[in-house]
């Protein structure tokens, strides 16, 4: 009897790993989307222009990032339903309408981001940013036209760690460990522009697009209330995945171009490419590079797109599953392709990326009080009673909210020309 229990008491550890392993998925490949090719480009130019003044941000920013998206994990796990179906019966068709409304943008405009880094990827080869623009479009069609839930998440985890290339980019690039430890706790709050890439740092951290994501993956990955601890535990590994890729392109990027060339523009995937390289070394500096853009740019739309197709469901009420043949929900996977093809046009008729780049950082941002305010005023009232926000925890949520909503709006705001 005794040695039963021993046995028994060992395996709840493999238990447990079993539990976690078999519901990871959603939180960390909503963390690997997180980190696309917008939030490359910011972690690089923080890097150029201010060193390593940046980098302690970026481990702040991970318990916010957590606060927020483990929330969709409540809603998602206790509720069964995604974000715009608890909106549509909490709040109102109306605001159900508004709130996927305000998704759409969001999404397509990610996806001018994630089309414009493949667009980069291409033009690095001397090959026409349309090469890479139908490659990328015809592969997300492909992925989630013939998959189900589990292989969708599956080919976005493989490309997810692509992004961990990054981590050997900035091993290679030599960052001077003593520098780092002597401007990493120097912050310039007076300085405007300082400031203006904190804010777009952190309004970088939530996009509107992981929050219907998320809710959504959970409830169509059917995961049950005894998994939500597991659940929580997938999304805050990959809030500190997500993050480290960013402090990691920061620090290559200080460690480099931040001494040699610190005012290189560094807006688009070629202008980053052509000022790291020579770095990393011609040879192999393009194909490790490109790799990290093409798993962070495709994770991303992969996440976006899906986020849109799922909310439109949630809200109309038609049917929004993977685990449905195109056969059987027409209009789910319709919308899917409707948003890619939307976002790919896009990027192929509009020659100015930068400017794209710029909207959709302002679209996002100001998408931002929307989608969180409803995401707190479901974890309030949606929730079962045990489960919803309450005392400390829920002022805590609240002014994280905030302040990721305000700075976001600013940060958005601030990086209009002429502002």
């Amino acid at each position: 009897m005794v040695l039963a229990a021993k046995n028994s008491h060992r395996s709840l550890p493999h238990r447990h790993w079993r539990t976690f392993l078999a519901v990871l998925g959603p939180g960390l490949v909503v963390m690997l989307a997180d980190t696309d090719v917008g939030s490359i480009i910011t972690a690089a130019q923080s890097g150029a222009q201010w060193g390593y003044r940046l980098l302690l941000l970026q481990f702040i920013l991970m318990p916010i990032l957590f606060i927020v998206q483990e929330l969709t994990v409540r809603l998602g796990i206790f509720t069964g339903k995604g974000h715009g179906e608890l909106i549509r019966e909490r709040f109102g068709s109306g605001w159900a309408y508004l709130s996927v409304s305000g998704l759409t943008i969001a999404t397509t405009g990610a996806l001018l981001t994630e089309f414009s880094g493949m667009a980069g990827v291409s033009e690095l080869y001397g090959l026409p940013r349309a090469v890479g623009i139908a490659t990328a479009a015809a592969a997300l069609l492909l992925i989630v036209w013939t998959g189900s839930y589990r292989r969708v998440e599956r080919i976005a985890l493989i490309l997810g760690l692509f992004e961990l290339v990054f981590f050997a980019i900035a091993i290679v690039s030599h960052p001077d460990i003593h520098e780092m430890g002597r401007d990493i706790l120097q912050i310039p709050v007076a300085d405007s522009h300082y400031m203006m890439l904190v804010a777009a740092n952190i309004g970088a951290v939530i996009m509107p697009w992981m929050v219907f994501y998320q809710q959504s993956a959970v409830a169509d990955k059917g995961l049950r209330p005894e998994q939500y601890r597991e659940a929580r535990w997938d999304t805050a590994f990959g809030a500190v995945i997500t993050q480290a890729v960013m402090a990691a392109v920061l620090v290559a990027v200080a460690a480099t171009i931040a001494l040699r060339n610190p005012n290189a523009p560094l807006n688009t995937v070629q202008q980053l490419s052509e000022a790291i390289v020579p770095f990393l070394g011609s040879a192999w500096g393009y194909l490790v590079f490109s790799v990290g853009i093409v798993g962070a740019g495709m994770v991303a739309a992969i996440v976006a797109s899906l986020a849109g197709a799922w909310g439109w469901g949630e809200v109309t009420g038609f049917r929004h599953s993977l685990e449905y043949h195109p056969r059987e929900a027409p209009w789910f996977y319709g919308t899917y392709t409707f948003i890619v093809l939307a976002g790919a046009l896009a990027v192929a008729l509009v020659p100015n990326l930068v400017a794209l780049d710029i909207a959709v950082e302002v679209m996002n941002a100001l998408l931002l009080p929307l989608v969180l305010g409803f995401l707190v005023a479901l974890a309030i009232y949606a929730l079962p009673p045990e489960h919803r926000l309450r005392g400390w925890y829920l002022w805590l949520v609240v002014a994280v909210s905030i302040l990721t909503a305000g700075l976001g709006v600013y940060g958005g705001i601030s990086s209009i020309p002429g502002l």
